[in-house]
């Protein structure tokens, strides 16, 4: 129940929630008003009194009240319920004798009679004011909120926000396990836990609940095989020998239910031996032969392939009580029907069959229902599995069970009950009934499933099931596949329960069934809810419960009653009624609002007029005293009561009636005056929609339907149209469906709030306006298609040579129009609902302020579907203008131009437009579609899509020609028009369609008239058919003016795809390539940048043979700096080349690394082969360094093995000897003469053998070999690399260029780079980002340069080394790779280290050019910068402030080791440090034996054996002097604690990486010792070498770093030359005499 909003029109009442109450239907009857306060927002009747809710949320009570004691038996008038005072009320009902009332916050007060607990107050007989009843969760304090109550004589139930059915009171109506009533604790109604329940109902005894269906995407509980109390199968299989048993008689001995009265046969029970029979409406029900003879032939039922075994009547069986035989609609000495009965039945139904037919959603073509719930679920996996255990008997079982559900169609819904089931017993059976069916889903296939279309087939019953033809059920099973569209489909309507009303629902009922009120077929009692099988699929929106009888209300306007009909109350004759039956009201008549009272039913409809109008069926009463008296008689006077609805004549006086309601003898309507004209215009709308959804169900049924089910419909229409109308039937449902749940939701708001904000029309606009678009759309392009011309011999079938029926429906007066035309209009009906819609929102909109909300809402809505009912009126024009175009059209073209979707726009059939110099003869016939424009000639045509034609118009010259320029992908065409006029027609007809075909199809045209063109810049897919390089290739992305222009992706049929960047129909900028490799299977892979359809510039090729190229592309081919990675390591033959390439070929200076064979060259090479100058060094560590030829080492080199053995001469090949040499020992022999060999495997020589030792000492100091003089110059070294940063930068070549448009070139390559990384951020750290964003700023490059700017230089530099983004952490980053590759693995070679040192200063040379020229003030290599001001802070940290003063510097000298070491040296330390140690490896042992063996001394030893003066020794001494033997034992046990300070921090140069660094910590531990020294001797004080050196010297032992050699000979190697001869120089050559000091230590 929703809440009330107050009347938004009046504050005095007056006009809004009128209240009219009377009795009877009689003519003299004039309704009273009963004034109340406030508008009344709702009203509930009980048996002699009513409650009224009142905005404010304020409750009155009137009429006989007998719980209020104080009360005379007068009847009241209506008096507030003081009891709810402060509580805002939103929901009251009525029982017979008791009340109840729901407050906002969800909470529920009962007042009245409590004698059956119905208060759900225990200890109390009756309650005389409103209470509050506690509904609480079992187990836990917590309460439910409730949305809605309802009342019956003993019973209430409430439904709770979680939309859940609780019940409390007496009966077998609250329909809970409960063995002991009265019940006065509310419990949870457990069938339908998990349920969503939309609405209950209570009777005098009964109750009903509407509940949403479960869909196949139902909200509902998983599927259930085992009953939920005894946990056995719902289902069992048992296969005989030949046929198979599928039964679902499951008996649950637990959910017998105890009852008011007992159950009057319980000693009943079927026999052990045989399979209980199921209940009547499960989803297989027992065919068993009917015939007037009780055995069936077993041999019939054996062909039949029954599927249940019939349960005979046995000796064993007792025979049925006289109570239970009674119960049952027919007894009689056979316990099955007569054919005669059925037949007979079957004619007394089938007019109330008759209007049925309209709303059943499938005909007999519904073997399957589309939703299955649990039960039919778990059914179905049986036969699946029984299927396939039976092997070749599947195709009986099937037809078995479908033959089992045909019958379904033949009986009638109130199915006799002693079919199959009177044997049993009534009670057994109900007990099993409730047991087996309430557990299973109602969505089950079912026995009255669409009872009323099987009917409509007016199939004659069969005497025998196995005369069904298995033809016959083919037949049918094919024609439900057809009708597939019909059933709406989930997709385009939200089914949601917050945004539109639900019309699949379901009706339950339960309680006393006397008088049939349950409507499942019978008078049988229900303890617990049960389906109302035949009420599935109609639409059921409301339910309303009477004493005795039920009425169900459906979207399409129709009642459904069943029950008592005593009074007439069912609004139709049949009495009693125990399934639902149609009301009979005149054609035309749409009921919206319906209430059961006791023995009166009140039904509120549209007329003919907008006013709702009011009928009344059932007892007649009369004012005049002797009430009771009147009504005894009424039963046998049957002028009593009406035969069926009859209409009130007073109802135009009331007003715009808002809702009915009946209860008691009483009837009372709301109704609302009309202010403003905005009530009207509310009902007006709701009406127009009810109308409009019964006449689309209408159209459904009686026309969509029987043309799908049509046997020769697919051949009339061929199978492309056949689809289409399969798609307009979808469609047409969800347009259906859209209607009915709006219908239902204005229905619903013209009950309660009556205000415009709950429209959902308003809010969810779009919904309506895009399924009448798709609506729309599919019928234009079934029209196009012919699809209507086609029906007519179909529609001849259907609705034979007069169509009336299509007349009426499509609403066409003309006499005499053809089918075709009749199907057109029909179908294009709901257009002009949508101009409905407009002009009600416009009318509504009146009733508004024009600055109000509301106004503007419905204001904007209206312009929203009136502009869509335009758009639409101009589709049907131009699907009407196409259709009649084909139908002109040569035959033989249609066929490959006619598509659905195309429309014509404009064609030259008058010769407006033709070709440029075409020939006399020739015919150039243009035809402009919504997609394309086709250029046809004599029997060919060229098709031209719009999405990648470009129109301009040429220049008038004076030759007078109109010409247009069409371009295209791969054409370009000059047109010429007949005239200025029809030039410019052609062109805004070209321009406007080809922007409607980029734009999408559901823009409004009439708009673009004042567009400028379509733009020349968009999105398109093309497919290029020309010869050429992208013949057949499909590109897909960016264009301008006919060329791929920006991000696209081509793909070719060979697999070949780029994606990336275009520029002028060629790839150009960044792209991805694969190329599939036929022979190997695998794609060549390509990751990089393109100029002009060629690789150019970095990238990464991946070839499907493994090798990966990572470099510099040009014009398509390998060319500048690149790496060529060959294999995995445990391939055949893994390499890695890294250098230089020139067109595709390795030529330059590279390094080969072949792992396999353990060796590696860094030199010259040509064309793929090593040649000229170059290293070889393997892991053997065999050193060659020399000239190569052809791949081999050939002519003069020089052969250096491990152990210093060196050969100096010609070679041949690799590895051999060949010619004149020398061959030295390691001692200094040496052989000269004439070699030939392979090194290592035996060499014959011819020469001399000297060993000069003997001779003269001198010699062989000359005899070591010069290494590097072979090899290739550092300069010469990675050229390629320099050469792509000098032209990223702009220069042609190194320092030629100008330094601004180099500035500019970086600002573009960071930008470019960083747009293309934001794309896949995961590549950016976020300490990579912030560095980016410290580039983004360019220094200041031009003017002097001062020490503030060289530090901001130099800040710079390091910032831009530190990411590859920019052009010169690019290089860093190559050189890094490069050396890293030369310098380690085999390439760790001693004898390359002065390799590696020059190799560091020549990038450091090579780098700084590039600097200088960045900033071309800065001074060149050892140039000043003069030092502004004496004291500041020296960062580069040459020297420290401290010592500035003593020796001053005119200034900061500028190098390229101080600015750039820093950036280099630690990315290539390890390498380089490595060279070092196995340099040094020989005299750091020594010097390491050495430091070990010192460092066993205690400090006083140590400082004693290295000299060190004794002032300097740290010593704490006693307060007196004691004699130097007693001095010794003091210190002689400390070691390590002299000097600490000062060896700690020399222990630091091994983590620092530049020689500056580590030169700094030098002079940092000088002045740790100085300081030391100083407190020690309390006063200044200045070195002499001579003190300072053995201190020092100590200090360095101490210290103990490992590889001091190295770390010494880095500095001298890298020094800065200006420190060379200052203050670090002096103190670094006192390290280096240390290290000398200590290798040559003696120990005495």
């Amino acid at each position: 129940m929703c809440f009330f909003p107050s009347s938004s029109e009046d504050d005095d009442g007056g006009e809004r929630g009128l209240l009219h109450s009377w009795r009877g239907y009689s003519y003299s009857v004039v309704p009273e008003r009963l004034l109340l306060p406030r508008p009344v927002l709702q009203v509930a009747l009980g048996a002699q009194h009513g409650v009224l809710l009142v905005e404010g949320g304020q409750v009155y009570t009137f009429g006989e009240l007998p719980w209020k004691q104080t009360q005379s038996s007068q009847p009241t008038k209506p008096t507030l319920e003081n009891a709810l005072s402060g509580q805002r009320v939103v929901a009251v009902a009525a029982g017979s004798f008791h009340s109840g009332a729901v407050t906002e916050d969800g909470s529920v007060h009962m007042w009245g009679d409590n004698a059956a607990g119905q208060c759900g107050l225990s200890g109390l007989s009756c309650v005389p004011n409103p209470t509050p009843v506690a509904l609480l969760e079992p187990g836990s304090a917590q309460s439910v909120p409730i949305l809605e109550l309802a009342c019956g004589e003993k019973h209430s139930l409430a439904l709770s926000a979680q939309r859940e059915v609780w019940a409390w009171g007496s009966g077998c109506q609250l329909g809970l396990n409960a063995a002991v009533f009265p019940v006065w604790k509310p419990q949870k109604v457990e069938q339908l836990a998990g349920r969503w329940v939309l609405q209950v109902a209570c009777g005098a005894s009964h109750s009903l609940a509407l509940v949403r269906c479960v869909g196949p995407d139902g909200i509902q509980r998983p599927p259930v095989d085992k009953c939920n109390q005894c946990n056995q199968l719902l289902y069992t299989m048992t296969d005989k020998e030949d046929h198979v048993i599928i039964s679902d008689g499951h008996y649950c001995p637990m959910g017998v239910e105890a009852r008011e009265d007992p159950p009057p046969t319980q000693t009943l029970k079927t026999s052990p031996s045989e399979p209980i029979l199921p209940s009547h409406s499960s989803s297989t029900s027992t065919p068993a032969a009917r015939t007037p003879d009780p055995t069936p032939d077993p041999e019939d039922s054996q062909k039949a392939g029954t599927t249940t075994t019939a349960h005979l009547p046995s000796d064993s069986d007792p025979l049925p009580s006289p109570k239970a035989a009674a119960s049952t609609s027919s007894a009689k000495s056979s316990p099955y029907p007569g054919e005669q009965e059925v037949k007979e039945y079957l004619r007394k139904l089938s007019d109330a069959s008759q209007t049925e037919a309209k709303m059943a959603n499938g005909g007999l073509h519904a073997l399957q229902t589309p939703s299955l719930g649990r039960g039919s679920s778990a059914l179905n996996s049986l036969v699946a599995s029984c299927a396939s255990a039976v092997g070749e008997r599947v195709a009986s079982t099937y037809e078995a069970l479908s033959l089992k559900r045909m019958m379904n169609f033949y009986l009638p819904s109130s199915r006799l009950e002693a079919l199959g089931g009177a044997a049993d017993g009534g009670a057994e059976r109900v007990r099993r009934e409730e047991s087996v069916q309430a557990k299973k889903s109602s969505s089950t296939g079912d026995i009255h499933e669409e009872e009323a279309e099987g009917l409509r087939r007016r199939l004659s019953l069969p005497g025998l099931l196995s005369q069904v033809s298995p033809r016959l059920l083919r037949k049918m099973g094919r024609s439900r596949t057809r009708a597939f569209a019909l059933t709406p489909m989930g997709g385009g309507v939200p089914e949601d329960q917050e945004v539109f009303p639900t019309l699949q629902t379901e009706v339950w009922s339960w309680g006393h069934g006397e008088h049939g009120e349950l409507g499942h077929g019978d008078n049988l009692d229900r303890l617990q809810p049960l389906c109302i099988k035949s009420l599935n699929k109609k639409e059921v929106i409301r339910v309303s419960a009477g004493a005795h009888h039920s009425i169900a209300l459906t979207a399409q306007s129709q009642v459904y009653s069943w029950g008592s009909n005593l009074s007439g109350q069912l609004g139709h004759m049949d009495t009693p009624s125990t399934v639902p039956r149609l009301a009979k009201l005149s054609e035309g008549i749409r009921v919206w609002d319906a209430s059961a009272g006791e023995r009166h039913t009140l039904l509120l409809a549209d007329g003919d007029c907008i006013q709702p109008i009011i009928y009344y069926s059932g007892q007649q009463v009369k004012e005049a005293g002797g009430e009771e008296e009147e009504v005894e008689e009424e039963d046998e006077r049957p002028g009593g009561y009406t035969q069926q609805p009859v209409l009130l004549p007073f109802c135009m006086n009331l007003g715009f009636v808002s809702g009915v309601v009946a209860g008691g003898r009483r009837c009372v309507a709301l109704s609302d005056r009309n202010v403003m004209g905005f009530i009207s215009s509310l009902h007006e709308l709701a009406s127009a929609e009810r109308k409009f959804y019964c006449k689309l169900c209408d159209v459904k049924s009686q026309v969509l339907r029987p043309l799908l089910e049509l046997e020769s419909l697919s051949s009339a229409l061929g199978p492309a149209a056949t689809e289409l109308l399969q798609t307009l039937a979808g469609r047409f449902s969800l347009l259906s469906h859209l209607t009915g749940q709006h219908a239902a939701s204005l229905t619903a708001n013209l009950r309660r709030g009556r205000d415009v904000s709950s429209l959902l029309m308003l809010e969810h606009a779009s919904i309506f306006l895009d399924v009448y678009n798709d609506y729309c759309s599919t019928v234009g392009n079934f029209f196009v298609m012919g699809g209507f011309h086609a029906l007519t011999k179909p529609s001849l079938d259907v609705f034979g040579k007069s169509p009336e029926l299509l007349q009426r429906l499509s609403e066409c007066s003309e006499e005499n129009t053809a089918t075709s035309d009749l199907l057109v209009a029909l179908f294009y009906l709901p257009t002009q609902h949508l101009h409905e819609y407009g002009r009600l929102l416009l009318k509504l909109a009146t009733c508004f302020e024009v600055s109000s909300g509301d106004y503007q809402k419905l204001q904007d809505s209206w312009s929203k579907f009136e502009a869509l009912t335009l758009q639409l009126k101009r589709k049907r024009k131009e699907a009407e203008y196409t259709f009649h175009f084909w139908k002109s059209f040569p035959g033989k073209m249609t066929d490959s131009l006619r598509k659905p979707h195309r429309r014509l726009i404009y064609e030259s059939s008058n010769k407006s437009l033709t070709v440029q110099n075409a020939g006399r003869f020739s015919v150039n016939w243009f035809i402009l579609f919504n997609d394309s424009l086709v250029h046809a000639q004599f029997s060919t045509h060229h098709i031209f899509a719009l999405a990648t034609l470009w129109v301009e118009p040429t220049p008038e010259d004076e030759s007078g020609l109109h010409g247009l320029k069409v371009v295209t992908p791969e054409e370009t065409l000059t047109l010429l028009a007949s005239s200025s006029a029809e030039k410019t027609k052609w062109l805004r007809a070209i321009n406007q369609a080809v922007d409607q075909a980029l734009s999408g199809v559901g823009q409004d045209a009439g708009g673009s008239t004042s567009k400028s063109d379509p733009p020349i810049s968009r999105t398109a897919s093309y497919t290029f058919y020309k010869d050429g390089r992208l013949k057949d290739a499909t590109y897909e992305g960016r264009w301008l003016t006919g060329k791929p222009h920006g991000r696209g992706i081509l793909k070719w049929p060979d697999r070949r795809i780029y994606t990336g960047s275009f520029k002028s129909g060629l790839e150009d900028g960044f792209g991805e390539f694969a190329c599939p490799n036929k022979a190997l299977s695998k794609d060549d892979l390509y990751q990089g940048y393109w100029k002009e359809g060629k690789m150019h510039g970095l990238g990464t090729y991946r070839y499907a043979s493994g090798e990966v190229y990572d470099g510099s592309f040009q014009d398509g081919m390998r060319h500048g700096h690149g790496m060529l990675r060959s294999g995995k390591h445990n391939t055949s033959s893994p390499s890695v080349f890294i250098g230089q390439w020139l067109q595709d070929k390795k030529t330059g200076y590279g390094v080969f690394d072949d792992i396999t064979k353990g060796e590696k060259y860094m030199g010259m090479w040509q064309d793929h082969q090593r040649q000229g100058t170059g290293v070889v060094v393997t892991q053997f560590g065999l050193y060659y360094e020399g000239a190569f030829k052809d791949n081999k080492m050939m002519g003069t080199g020089i052969l250096l093995s491990e152990d210093d053995t060196t050969y100096e001469g010609e070679f041949s090949d690799d590895w051999t000897l060949s010619g004149k040499g020398v061959l030295t020992m390691p001692n200094g022999d040496y052989l000269e003469g004439s070699f030939s060999g392979e090194w290592g495997s035996g060499l014959k020589v011819t020469g001399s053998y000297f060993k000069p030792n003997l001779f003269d000492a001198e010699k062989d100091k000359n005899r070591a070999v010069k290494l590097g003089r072979l090899s290739v110059r550092a300069e010469e070294k990675w050229q390629a690399v320099f050469e792509e940063c000098w032209s990223q930068l702009g220069c042609e070549a190194p320092g030629q260029g100008e330094h601004l448009k180099a500035w500019e070139n970086i600002a573009v390559a960071l930008t470019s780079r960083r747009q293309q990384i934001q794309d896949s951020p995961e590549i950016l750290s976020r300490s990579h980002s912030k560095t980016l964003e410290g580039l983004e700023v360019i220094p200041q490059h031009e003017g002097p340069i001062t020490i503030e700017r060289y530090h901001i230089v130099r800040m710079y530099l390091l910032k831009a080394c530190d990411t590859p983004l920019h052009p010169l952490g690019r290089l860093v980053e190559t050189l890094v790779a490069v050396y890293r590759m030369t310098y380690v693995g085999v390439g760790a070679n001693r004898r390359l280290l002065p390799q590696a040192v020059n190799e560091i200063k020549s990038y450091l040379f090579r780098i700084f050019q590039i600097v200088r020229f960045l900033f071309p003030d800065l001074p060149e290599e050892g140039g000043l910068i003069p030092e502004p001001t004496e004291n500041l802070p020296d960062e580069n940290q040459e020297t420290s402030a401290d010592n500035r003063s003593e020796s001053p510097k005119p200034g900061r000298v500028v190098s390229s080791s101080a600015l750039l070491l820093p950036v280099l040296l630690p990315r290539l330390y390890p390498p380089l440090f490595t060279l070092y140690a196995l340099e040094k490896e020989k005299e750091d042992d020594m010097y390491w034996e050495c430091v070990l063996r010192l460092n066993k001394q205690p400090d006083l030893a140590l400082l004693a054996f290295l000299g060190v003066q004794q002032k300097f020794w740290p010593v704490s001494i006693p307060n007196s002097l004691p004699a130097p033997g007693e001095k010794q034992p003091v210190i002689s046990s400390t070691k390590d604690a002299c000097f600490a300070s000062a060896v700690e921090t020399l222990q630091q140069i091994s983590t620092t990486f530049t020689p500056s660094d580590k030169l700094q910590v030098i002079q940092l531990t000088f002045e740790e010792i100085t300081q030391e020294v100083q407190s020690l001797l309390k006063q200044d004080f200045l070195w002499s070498m001579d003190e300072l050196f053995p201190v020092f010297l100590y200090v360095v032992l101490r210290a103990r770093i490992r590889n001091l050699g190295s770390e010494v000979s880095l500095i001298e190697d890298l020094m800065d030359p200006c420190v060379q001869h200052g203050e670090h120089g002096i103190m670094f050559t006192t390290l280096k005499a240390c290290y000398y000091q200590i290798q040559h230590e003696k120990v005495t």
